[in-house]
């Protein structure tokens, strides 16, 4: 979608302007009132709008202006509108208008400074998403008619050059919202690996390691996963080296990547399985956030592995009662199939800290549903071997939108993952099934500062009420970690 930043007052399309608490009217809201003869001050006197954030009033085809529509949405307490108040003002108004027919959305904020601008129109890109590809008889009165969005402010350069950024964060999300939606018919392993690779266009390095690699690493935890699947498993790896010394010690992030589960020989129950194309959500915030610090020419040093495997139930799939051996040599028997994305990523995280000796490292995971009882779609779950990280990771979370909630580890819960006959086993019954899963994970970490941030519950929304979400996949993780890098990694 093209955005536009201008001085110039010119109205077209449908146009929007902000109104905030007791109907306290912005300039553009002002100069629309008197280009229509005072038809928004009757309009909003004959509703109960009153600026509130998240209000929306329509008036269709007013006298006195060229526009189709004109909204009034409500920011809120003027004093008290940050940057989320600008991206949920953006977004709700692109919501109100993306069927309308109308063409151009303009947002008249003369008064409001650049930040405010750039951050209506990076909501509005995040609201305008869609994953239409493959309807075929979709209508047009159904189909999205917004393909510009225009800014007019007060300083249009200084507005464009705050939205540069957020725009390569927007191409990040809508890259994972777009990996999620894929079926999984298309988006298989190694399928997956070959848009890693695309990246190379933005300037990533990109290596892909097959199974012949992998086997000679001993990650058989990983590989034990795919083993009933047609498709060949795959680790891709994505570097990007934006510090002033490119030898200084990296992020690193871990994705899992399992492209469709099934459960394995251990099946889920065939309602809602098909919900199971998303369980590759890690992998595809990872790879969202590797595009975005690319784009953005992050000053860090930052490198995502992406574990992708498909969990398919076959003659030569891993049976429960298996025991594997991961490549740091600790071996892991196998009570459930179906709890295979903490073997993704043991094996992917050994090969982050052995490879790269990071700084810190961050796995990203659709890990448990246990997590969604506990949270529900609001937060999502982080476990960490530091509290510095944790807290990082808490305060970027906090302003970018995608808030994270810091639970529990200890020896209790990891005696719940101790097996009789190998090291671990890959479950720890039905009580604190999130935290067990953690704890599993941590066996594998070592020293290093270390967080898992479980998304099964915000990856994907069956409804959101934030309305820079799709109804589906959500690309959490790419706008939280975008920040986590810009306030903890950057030169």
């Amino acid at each position: 979608m093209k955005v536009e930043f201008s001085g110039s007052v010119k109205f077209s399309g449908a146009v929007v302007a902000p109104v905030f608490t007791n109907n306290r009217h912005s300039t553009g809201a002002d100069a629309l009132d008197k280009a229509t003869g005072g038809a928004i001050s009757r309009a909003q006197k004959a509703s109960r709008f009153s600026g509130k954030s998240g209000q929306v009033l329509q008036i269709n085809a007013p006298s006195g202006l060229d526009a189709q529509l004109v909204l009034l949405c409500g920011a809120g307490e003027r004093d008290a509108a940050d940057a989320l108040v600008w991206e949920a003002f953006g977004a709700y108004a692109l919501k109100s208008v993306q069927l309308s027919g109308a063409k151009t959305l303009v947002f008249d904020m003369r008064d409001l400074d650049a930040p405010a601008s750039a951050r209506a129109a990076f909501g509005a890109l995040l609201a305008a998403y869609r994953f239409d590809k493959y309807r075929t008889t979709l209508k047009d009165d159904k189909k999205p008619s917004i393909t510009s969005i225009r800014i007019i402010c007060s300083d249009a350069s200084a507005a464009k050059r705050s939205f540069a950024p957020l725009n390569e964060t927007a191409q990040g999300v809508e890259l994972a919202r777009d990996l999620v939606c894929e079926p999984a018919n298309v988006l298989h392993p190694e399928e997956f690996a070959k848009r890693a690779q695309s990246l190379e266009d933005y300037g990533l390095e990109v290596q892909v390691l097959d199974e012949k690699d992998m086997k000679k690493l001993g990650m058989d935890a990983l590989l034990s996963v795919g083993l009933g699947s047609n498709y060949g498993s795959r680790l891709a790896v994505m570097s990007w080296f934006g510090a002033k010394d490119r030898k200084a010690p990296p992020l690193v992030l871990v994705g899992k990547g399992v492209c469709f589960d099934t459960g394995g020989i251990s099946l889920k129950p065939g309602a809602g399985m098909w919900d199971m194309k998303g369980d590759m959500g890690g992998a595809a915030a990872v790879t969202g956030t590797m595009r975005v610090l690319a784009g953005r020419k992050a000053r860090a040093n930052v490198i995502g592995i992406i574990g992708l495997v498909e969990n398919m139930p076959d003659a030569a799939a891993t049976r429960p009662g298996d025991i594997v051996t991961s490549a740091d040599g600790q071996t892991i028997e196998v009570q459930n199939t179906d709890a295979e994305g903490r073997m993704v990523l043991v094996d992917a995280l050994w090969y982050g800290l052995t490879r790269f000796k990071p700084s810190k490292i961050v796995d990203f995971a659709t890990l448990t549903g246990a997590i969604i009882i506990a949270l529900g779609h609001e937060h999502a779950g982080v476990f960490s071997n530091d509290d510095a990280l944790a807290n990082a990771l808490d305060a970027a979370g906090k302003s970018s939108g995608e808030t994270v909630w810091r639970l529990p580890l200890g020896a209790g819960y990891d005696k719940q993952i101790d097996s009789k006959y190998a090291d671990m086993k890959n479950i720890g019954g039905r009580g604190a099934g999130s935290i067990t899963a953690a704890q599993f994970l941590r066996r594998f970490v070592g020293e290093t500062p270390w967080a898992h941030v479980d998304i099964a519950g915000t990856a994907w929304k069956d409804k959101s009420d934030d309305p820079r979400e799709p109804a589906w996949a959500t690309g959490f993780g790419v706008r939280l970690m975008d920040r986590f890098v810009a306030q903890n990694c950057e030169d």
